[in-house]
């Protein structure tokens, strides 16, 4: 078995990862800003991806690096900068430091717009320090991750138990759930598929609507959504509202409209994985209703 160091492990993709890649039987070593409890195969290494010793003690004795953690949400650019590239710039020398030649990179879609969102632009720039790295890299660019555990999604689905969805002005996107996601890392940091980068989806050729995904949560919800298609103008006057009364914990964010309102989030058909090493194994309105039910256990729903 393998011993995997892991960053964002506490996080939404990073702790469904940990499960799986533990399950397995693989050692996982997890970075942690916050002591965790005690679990069987699994060392927490206590700092953050600005901690050089720390990242240096992560990475000792692996057999491969998954880099999961990044900066969805910031207020401003240098806060995206820090996260998704001065933090990709340490792990990628932690790695380099330790002897560790395996790395998978967990970016985004957007970096291949990175003109269009400063969330994007970061992306970009950390894909790109970990492609002049001399690593065994592979970048993993999913679309928009949903599955229980996720907040990021909450309020489309609590939108949709009121009947009612918000939607950009048009265009398409593809989804992945977390599990197949996190399936997807393990496979790749096992079997060392390299300088590539690979875009993942649920399966779906051209994706999704947004009027389709979003009546999909509403049958996940049980409720026949009406769907509002806003103009752009719109959502951002509603980010400027959000950042007014949430301040730092806006969800929606001027540069979360800059690419919510792109036409195509749709993955590159031709990057998915070969089908020997990974293919989704949840259709997206199970895994939908899933997460509904993991959202009212949890009393959010």
């Amino acid at each position: 078995m393998s011993t995997l160091a892991i960053t964002g492990g506490t996080g939404f993709v990073g702790s469904r990862l940990i499960a799986i890649a533990t399950e397995a039987g693989h050692h996982v070593r997890a970075l942690t800003r916050r002591e965790q409890a005690g679990r069987a195969n699994i060392a927490w290494v206590r700092g953050d991806l600005h901690a050089p010793e720390a990242l240096a003690e992560l990475c000792r004795g692996a057999d491969a690096v998954i880099h999961v953690a990044g900066v969805v949400n910031a207020p401003d650019r240098e806060g995206f900068a820090r996260g998704n590239i001065e933090g990709a710039r340490n792990i990628v020398a932690a790695a380099e430091g330790a002897g560790v030649r395996r790395f998978v990179h967990v970016s985004s879609l957007a970096a291949r717009e990175p003109g269009m969102s400063a969330y994007g632009w970061s992306k970009a720039e950390g894909d790109a320090l970990v492609m002049a790295s001399g690593l065994d890299w592979t970048i993993v660019r999913p679309p928009a991750i949903y599955g229980p555990g996720d907040m990021e999604m909450l309020e489309l689905f609590r939108l949709a138990k009121r009947g009612l969805a918000l939607l950009p002005p048009g265009g398409r996107l593809s989804v992945l759930e977390v599990g197949d996601l996190a399936r997807l890392l393990l496979a790749l940091a096992l079997t060392g598929a390299r300088r590539q980068i690979l875009d993942a989806d649920d399966g779906v050729e051209g994706g999704w609507s947004h009027k389709e995904f979003a009546r999909a949560i509403g049958t996940a919800v049980g409720k026949r959504v009406a769907t509002i298609a806003l103009p752009r103008m719109l959502l951002m006057a509603g980010a400027q509202l959000d950042r007014l009364v949430r301040g730092p914990g806006a969800k929606l964010t001027p540069d979360r409209v800059a690419y919510f309102c792109h036409e195509d989030w749709v993955i590159d058909a031709a990057k998915r994985p070969p089908a020997n090493l990974w293919t989704p194994q949840v259709e997206t309105p199970a895994g939908l209703a899933a997460t509904a039910v993991w959202y009212r256990q949890q009393g959010l729903l």
